[in-house]
């Protein structure tokens, strides 16, 4: 599918890998909304790209209803979406102070899984709507942001594991279930990236992690996640899969 031209909505567009993917799509030619908690960050980088930002809580039900509308009205209905929006949260099951509260493990679940799946759902809606853009007749993709964690999650993991688990299990069934209006689904499993939360770590502790990359041993780069957005949007054969993007890293326990 081609991008130029076309409307993109960019969940966690205000940061990270959101807002470098908007900043590639943007250069390809793509009209852009930015939807984030952060309005202020998300200004920024719209008014960079030349795009608008609406705040909006991924996991609320009327936030992202409000939000698709709003960025439909401006742009026209979305025919890419990408879902960077997430948090990330360690903690063990049982700790010093006993079991894990059961509001932390829901509160990832409820912004990583649901909150994707609750832009997936009304971005899907909306694309069903539009005219086939080629001559396969696709309308649309979707492209949600898993983890490796999903594969090999660690210690204190156990939350943002499942929610990301969860978001690889459901590729290929919401793929196999939008093929008859033409919409593909896929995501990727980033590795260890170059993110605003990475990059608050110390210096040693970023290094250590990078040793463990086989190759290349670096961290990973958020223009380098943009640029598979890219190629996955323009190949239309890519559809209901889950893509690692690593070095080649499998994490152990801790």
């Amino acid at each position: 599918m081609d991008i130029k031209n076309n409307a993109a909505i960019i969940t966690g567009g205000g940061s990270g890998l959101g807002a470098e993917t908007a900043r590639a799509l943007a250069r390809a030619g793509a009209k852009i909304t930015l939807f984030d908690c952060n309005l202020s960050n998300a200004q920024q980088v719209a008014k960079e790209i030349n795009g608008i930002a609406i705040e909006c809580d991924v996991s609320d039900v009327h936030s992202v209803v409000s939000a698709v509308e709003k960025a439909k009205d401006k742009h026209g209905a979305a025919r890419i979406c990408i879902n960077c929006a997430g948090i990330a949260h360690a903690k063990r099951i049982v700790g010093r102070e006993g079991a894990m509260p059961l509001e932390d493990f829901t509160k990832i679940i409820t912004v990583n899984l649901i909150g994707t799946f609750n832009v997936l759902r009304l971005a899907a809606a909306n694309m069903a709507q539009l005219e086939p853009i080629n001559s396969d007749g696709e309308r649309g993709i979707i492209i949600n942001t898993a983890s490796i964690a999903a594969f090999e999650g660690q210690i204190g993991q156990v939350g943002y594991s499942a929610s990301k688990g969860g978001v690889v299990s459901m590729t290929l069934p919401a793929a196999r279930e939008l093929a008859h209006v033409g919409i593909r689904v896929m995501a990727i499993a980033p590795g260890i990236m170059e993110t605003p939360m990475m990059q608050g770590m110390p210096p040693e502790v970023q290094t250590s992690l990078a040793a463990g990359i086989p190759f290349p041993k670096r961290l990973g780069k958020p223009s380098e996640y943009a640029k598979l957005v890219l190629h996955i949007i323009e190949n239309s054969l890519l559809n209901g899969t889950v893509i690692r993007l690593d070095g080649a890293i499998r994490m152990q326990e801790k």
